[in-house]
């Protein structure tokens, strides 16, 4: 009978915490099996009677709930209050700054996936499809990577000119300011288009179009500089540049030494004008050397209390005409042989007026949370499109060359080691698409994805960085040797650009993705925080308690979840239908409630020292992150209508995705500072122990076969990239060549078979083509398409030679 009692308390607990049911559902359970528990141990009538008014309290203290905040919520709030690490000014303000989205259902542990799938499929309008076919690919035609970077270290005149003209500068301002108005969408698409031409123009297409003067315009922009600024800017009348970092504040904007100090002066003829001597000196800033409008990050002081009584009034932003006497700019930085325009500027005791502040007066203070809210520009769009352009570029020529390219009588695709690399790059490539195109969805959605926007621009940057080192590989002596028959080098220098800017990469997996996606996408913590920093006591107990007992219930039930989940392989789970993707599904249900699970032990145990156990923060991160990306693949193989062409690609995404997630979340246990709570942690993550592998050799095989041959999961994976049909173009005479190999292979086979036999004695191939034409191996026409194909894989095969002088330093 006990042993029966026994597992009906066990099995009531675990349904009670699998769907976290209400405090007054655990009291009623705790009034119904304590007194038969007492009453099975045969208690005394004094002892049942000292249990039964135990219970009683505690019933009384936990149902009643003034008196459960009097008792129990405000001691818990103080000690939290205790714990809680210091957040400074502008932690907090990027803690507040943007939205939850999708990141939230992954905090959850059980995520919706309906709600996934019912998110918008990522399209474009006809106005946006019509300028990514014709004004997108007159500019990319007229793209010259190598005269850009190695000649002119510039655009030639005639682009910038083109861009211009075209609107591509006002891609996100709206019509009535002659912008092109279009969505993130459309913008993300631009950019990737043209980043698999050229990252110069591509860097110059989107930085205006990401952080700086039109977008915090449009969002904080007084009307009168919007009136005067975003019509100029979207014709391309303004050069915009944005100037935070400087030498001696990187990734600490709150440390910026660059301030102003509000006084009187003159300006612009006239003499008492209240404004600013503002002194800076930045770094890394792009588009400054040729800017004409410069946005700039600062401290504002006023110590002459001329605003009010604060002194320190934060950081402030502000719009400057680069003519404005004492502006510094046209000096250039050489970032990694990318030719465009990036460079420093300075000021010193530059006087500007009050209205130069973006938003005015009132915005004074403001300028963090402002850049904070409009950072999903960059880091969603522009960062993320730029990376999976380049590597769509590098996809489909690898794989074209991997089919042309022959070692040993064998396309080099064909090798095993060839394959592994070409495996990657399409795994990859598939699961950045498909953030990209997710995330820009939420971004139209009018979402502020901040979380979210980390993630994308980490990983795609970072895969990125893998895709094209695979291309190197695969490609070998070609890739290394310059000039303009060389379509990767430049993508493979420029590569730390992305990963570098818009938050470091190291730092945004260490210290952002989880450090902020843990209070701001949790569905407790940040009510538990903004409680603890309540100045109304009252209030703060109430939020708190409310959010305290919710948080109790969700680390409950995603223990059992977790569990039971961990035991079935996610088995039972229900998800949406679907025989290739059920189990992708599933399994990520379970690995959300053990990502749940973790990241609440982790900030239960370490509590406020989690902040500077960035390692630890960091594999939380990669779960989320990874969590993230498989969700992207799901959304992407539903909306292009479930292709069968496409499952090795996808199944690839989510076995290394999954895998990862393993590795991550074994390395958080691996290095758990409690090794009891490791231990149970364990328990209840791994029951059965590790049991996910990564993607097997046959998908890398599947995958490799997809690159090097035409079909339309191929053209699906590369859409969106510019393809040149020219065969003077090295793109160009990649696809034709790839094409005539194939159409050439069955006629190849002949001579060769005539060869072999000893019809043909020419060692020289084309001569060998000649004499099999003229001995009736092989027909007239047959002749002239292998002759092409000849002439086509010598160019694809051959590099760039120059001689001495052209190399010489300083040859103009």
């Amino acid at each position: 009978m006990a042993i029966l009692t026994a597992l009906a308390v066990l099995a009531a607990v675990m349904v009670l915490a699998f769907f976290r049911a209400s405090i007054w559902s655990w009291l009623a359970a705790m009034a119904v099996f304590v007194p038969v528990i007492a009453i099975q141990s045969r208690l005394s009538a004094d002892l049942f009677q000292i249990v039964i008014i135990l219970l009683a309290t505690v019933v009384a203290v936990l149902g009643i709930p003034p008196l459960r905040r009097a008792v129990v919520s405000s001691f818990a709030l103080g000690i939290f209050r205790k714990i809680l690490p210091h957040v400074s000014q502008t932690e907090q303000e990027a803690l507040d700054a943007g939205t939850v989205w999708w990141d939230g259902e992954l905090f959850s542990g059980n995520p919706d996936w309906r709600k996934l799938l019912a998110y918008p499929k990522a399209s474009l309008n006809p106005e946006e499809q019509s300028f990514l076919d014709n004004e997108t690919e007159q500019l990319c035609a007229m793209l010259d990577d190598w005269d850009i970077t190695h000649v002119r270290q510039d655009l030639p005149p005639h682009v910038w000119q083109f861009i211009k003209d075209k609107g591509f500068f006002g891609m996100i301002i709206p019509r009535e300011y002659g912008g092109l108005e279009f969505s993130a969408q459309a913008h993300s698409a631009v950019v990737a288009k043209v980043a698999s031409r050229s990252g110069t123009a591509a860097v110059t297409v989107m930085v205006p179009n990401s952080l700086g003067p039109a977008e915090l315009l449009l969002h904080y922009g007084t009307q009168q500089q919007k009136d005067q600024y975003l019509r100029r800017l979207a014709k391309g009348l303004e050069v915009p540049c944005f100037a935070l970092t400087g030498p001696f504040a990187g990734s600490d904007a709150g440390a910026i030494p660059d301030y102003g100090i509000v006084c009187r002066g003159e300006f612009g003829g006239q003499q008492d004008v209240l404004g600013m001597r503002v002194t800076w000196e930045k770094r890394y800033i792009t588009l400054a050397p040729v800017a004409t409008l410069l946005g700039l990050a600062f401290k504002l002081y006023d110590p002459e209390h001329l605003l009010g009584e604060e002194t320190a009034r934060g950081i402030t932003l502000a719009l400057i005409p680069t003519d404005t006497p004492g502006v510094v700019v046209g000096r250039r930085h050489f970032p990694l042989n990318s030719a465009f325009q990036n460079g420093p500027t300075s000021g010193k005791d530059v006087f500007i007026p009050m209205d130069y502040i973006i938003g005015g007066r009132e915005r004074i203070g403001q300028g963090w949370r402002m850049l904070m809210e409009c950072l999903a520009a960059g880091r969603s769009i522009s960062l993320p499109a730029s990376a999976v352009g380049g590597c769509k570029l590098a996809a489909r020529s690898s794989g074209a060359y991997g089919r042309v390219r022959k070692q040993f009588k064998l396309p080099i695709g064909r090798f095993e080691g060839v394959e592994e690399a070409l495996a990657r790059i399409g795994g990859n490539l598939y699961l950045m698409d498909a953030a990209r195109t997710l995330t820009a969805t939420a971004v139209d959605m009018g979402e502020k994805p901040s979380v979210v926007s980390a993630i994308v621009k980490y990983h795609c940057t970072e895969r990125g960085r893998t895709v094209i080192n695979d291309a190197m590989d695969v490609h070998g002596g070609k890739g290394i040797c310059m000039g303009p028959g060389n379509y990767l080098a430049r993508s493979y220098q420029q590569t730390p650009i992305g990963i570098t800017v818009e938050g470091a990469n190291i730092l945004t997996r260490t210290m952002i993705i989880f450090g902020q996606g843990a209070i701001r996408s949790h569905p407790y913590v940040l009510k538990e925080v903004r409680a603890a920093h309540d100045e109304d006591r009252e209030r703060a107990v109430r939020d708190f308690d409310e959010a305290m007992f919710g948080h109790i219930s969700f680390f409950l039930s995603n223990t059992v979840r977790a569990l039971l989940s961990g035991l079935t392989g996610g088995r039972g789970i229900p998800v949406p239908p679907g025989a290739a993707t059920k189990r992708y599904y599933q399994q990520l249900t379970r690995c959300s409630a053990a990502f749940a699970l973790a990241a609440d032990a982790a900030m239960l145990v370490l509590g406020g020292s989690l902040k500077r156990r960035e390692k630890i923060s960091a594999r939380l991160g990669d779960v989320l992150s990874q969590l993230y990306l498989c969700s992207a693949a799901l959304k992407r193989f539903e909306a292009d209508g479930r292709p069968a062409e496409d499952l090795p690609l996808l199944h690839w995404a989510m076995q290394d995705g999954l895998y990862r997630i393993q590795i991550a979340l074994d390395g958080v246990l691996q290095n758990f500072p409690s090794r009891l709570a490791a231990l149970v942690l364990r328990v209840l993550i791994f029951p059965l122990g590790r049991c996910l592998a990564p993607p097997p050799d046959e998908l890398g095989h599947q995958i490799s076969k997809l690159l090097m041959q035409p079909g339309e999961a191929r053209d699906r994976l590369t859409k969106g990239m510019y393809l040149p049909d020219n065969e003077n173009e090295p793109i160009g005479a990649l696809e034709a060549a790839l094409l005539s190999t194939l159409a050439c292979e069955p006629v190849q086979a002949r001579v060769d078979e005539a060869l072999k036999a000893g019809q043909l004695k020419e060692m020289e191939e084309l001569l060998r083509i000649s004499e099999a034409r003229d001995k009736g191996v092989i027909s007239i026409d047959e002749a002239l398409l292998l002759e092409r194909d000849y002439a086509l894989r010598r160019t694809v095969i051959m590099v760039d030679d120059f001689a001495p002088e052209e190399l010489a330093a300083n040859r103009t």
